[in-house]
């Protein structure tokens, strides 16, 4: 399942607990599954001016332009295995790096 309107992301406020909440909500074998398959929507599908994005609430996924990223919420988007989860429904947002 993939969003299709856009969303703009500096409406949006950077957390660090949207990766605890989803795991709780999952559990985490599922939670780290659609991780991977962010990762992997990248790998297929993506370029190197992209990145993964998970909506917390749909487990759905979407790739969003880094720069973008990097100006409405000032992240660091630098190197691999990065992807943003994102809460629409709280306007919530959360980068998250593969290790």
């Amino acid at each position: 399942m993939s969003h299709t309107s856009p969303i703009d992301l500096s409406q949006y406020n950077p957390v660090n607990y949207l990766w605890p909440q989803f795991v709780e909500k999952l559990g985490l074998d599922r939670a780290q599954r659609a991780v991977i398959q962010a990762l992997d929507l990248q790998h297929m599908h993506g370029s190197i001016s992209t990145m993964p994005v998970l909506f917390s609430e749909t487990c759905g996924l979407a790739l969003v332009n880094i720069n973008s990223v990097r100006v409405k919420t000032g992240f660091p988007c630098y190197g691999d295995g990065l992807v943003l989860i994102v809460s629409i429904k709280d306007n919530l947002v959360q980068l998250l790096c593969e290790v």
